[in-house]
């Protein structure tokens, strides 16, 4: 079994209020839209999950360019997260189609998401970052209830994607109890590395999450993001 453990980061600075009130508010308004639609849920929530990591991977490359020192592994990082959350986009579309107005949301959603994220990288990459921790905290949760609707047998539970039996390496007889293993598994690996990044960008003491995504062989002193 997959596990994802449900860690909480605690707000230490406004920054960081900042970012659980907007988290909150954003789950407050997918809890009032979907319901207990967690399959319809994560087609909306995923196209927007996609955005963060390609934003950040993005501004990050033009900042190595710009400044010609080594980004030490955070491009391929969160181009590697931007992926995968596409990835799960592509599963649940196969699980659950969306609907015309849910289609209009995606497209509203995502523009305006974008904007926003983007201009919030510029101004502070450790609030961005956070944002996404938080962001992921919930997804995790999310997941973790559509587990309990899987296992109560109040949602279907049936054949795994064949896109997600390739990409998760999954065996030819799992189910869609298995894919939201893997994709609660890969939410938590994303709500520790932005915990993780945040902290490291505020020069906080990383905790129960992981670092910046270095190498091993990296050193994170010879590159202020902060910059």
């Amino acid at each position: 079994m997959l596990d994802a453990p449900p860690r909480h980061h605690t707000p230490l600075s406004a920054s960081d209020h900042f970012a659980r009130g907007v988290t909150k508010l954003l789950r407050f308004v997918a809890d009032a839209f979907f319901a207990k639609r967690y399959g319809h849920r994560a087609i909306v929530l995923e196209t927007v999950a996609a955005v963060p990591g390609m934003v950040g991977a993005t501004l990050t490359h033009l900042h190595s360019l710009r400044r010609m020192v080594n980004d030490e592994g955070w491009i391929r990082t969160l181009m590697e997260e931007a992926e995968n959350e596409r990835m799960h986009l592509m599963t649940f579309i196969e699980v659950a189609q969306p609907t015309a107005l849910e289609r209009w949301l995606i497209l509203l959603a995502q523009w305006i998401f974008y904007l926003g994220f983007f201009v919030l990288y510029l101004v502070s990459r450790r609030t961005a970052h956070r944002l996404v921790g938080y962001f992921e905290e919930e997804a995790v949760i999310s997941y973790t209830q559509y587990l309990a609707e899987i296992d109560s047998g109040r949602a279907p539970n049936g054949p795994a994607p064949g896109i997600a039996r390739r990409y998760w390496k999954l065996k030819e007889d799992a189910t869609l109890r298995d894919v939201v293993l893997a994709v609660r598994a890969d939410e938590a690996h994303h709500r520790d590395i932005n915990h993780g990044l945040a902290s490291h960008l505020a020069g906080e003491p990383v905790r129960a999450e992981p670092p910046a995504p270095y190498p091993e062989h990296a050193d994170p002193g010879k590159w202020d993001p902060k910059q």
